[in-house]
């Protein structure tokens, strides 16, 4: 258990690094040592040294970036940017970038996950034919399953699921994609699919925030995410997914068309206060 490294110069023992993880991480005469093999590589203990005294090989500080106190923004002015995020369902006739994917997907590999198991893998789509055949396969699978699948039959959403096939067959509209540049496929290993679907949303959510203050736009692919759940065929070997990794979403990423010019009202809020 030698994963944690202190510097007896700059420790004071303060006990800060012990009481962000119990259990792990105990108090001795010569400052802080590891007391369990129970690390999960969050890297708390490090970026909550005051001094920088503490090290961890399993997320070592010559890895970490100093926080600037001044960055904190107003919380007005956070309510107002999340409030503003938008489902995306008309996009510009315009590609984006690689840099900037890969800018999103930097920060989502920063949300939280499960004991910090991470495990998100990404596959890009951004060849307009591979993206139009994907929304045909999807249109196909969403046909059949509303012709023989009870539940799909169903559900309060068939009516508006029967629409979109309709729109798409008579019309030519991509409403699986919604003719967006890029399409973001969230994979994770078939072994750990549950924590890697929730990983995945947490993430996604993180790169829909983040996406808008590049002046992009997104839109969870929920049809894609529901065939590629079914593990329906034609669709998985046109993704060519490896053998061993599951699809656990996709998203939509591009140019928003139109200016949103307001914010939009939700349901009043519901808060129960228990055992007052």
């Amino acid at each position: 258990m030698d994963f944690i490294k202190v510097d007896q110069g700059k420790c004071t023992k303060c006990g800060t690094c012990v009481a962000i993880c119990p259990g792990v991480i105990g108090m001795r005469e010569t400052g802080p040592q590891a007391i369990r093999n129970l690390c999960i590589s969050c890297g708390q203990c490090v970026t909550v040294c005051p001094e920088g005294a503490l090290d961890n090989k399993n997320s070592p500080l010559d890895r970490q970036v100093p926080i600037v106190e001044d960055s904190v923004l107003n919380s007005d002015i956070v309510a107002q940017f999340l409030r503003s995020r938008r489902s995306i369902r008309n996009y510009q006739l315009k590609g984006v970038s690689r840099d900037k994917i890969v800018q999103l997907l930097d920060i989502a590999r920063m949300a939280p996950t499960a004991c910090n198991s991470q495990g998100i893998a990404y596959y890009i789509v951004d060849n307009p034919d591979t993206l139009q055949q994907i929304s045909a396969t999807v249109i196909e699978w969403t046909a059949s399953e509303l012709k023989n699948s009870p539940v799909m039959a169903a559900s309060k959403y068939a009516p508006h699921t029967a629409m979109m096939v309709e729109q798409y067959r008579q019309r030519s509209e991509d409403v699986v994609l919604r003719s967006a540049p890029c399409l973001i496929i969230a994979v994770t290993n078939k072994d750990s699919f549950a924590t890697g679907r929730d990983n995945t949303y947490i993430a996604f959510s993180y790169l829909q925030l983040f996406a808008t203050s590049l002046g992009l736009g997104t839109c969870w692919a929920g049809l894609f995410e529901y065939c590629a759940a079914s593990g329906y065929e034609p669709l998985i070997k046109l993704l060519n997914i490896p053998i061993n990794m599951q699809v656990t979403s996709g998203m939509m990423v591009g140019y928003p068309k139109h200016t949103y010019h307001r914010l939009v009202e939700r349901n009043p809020l519901q808060v129960t206060w228990q055992y007052c």
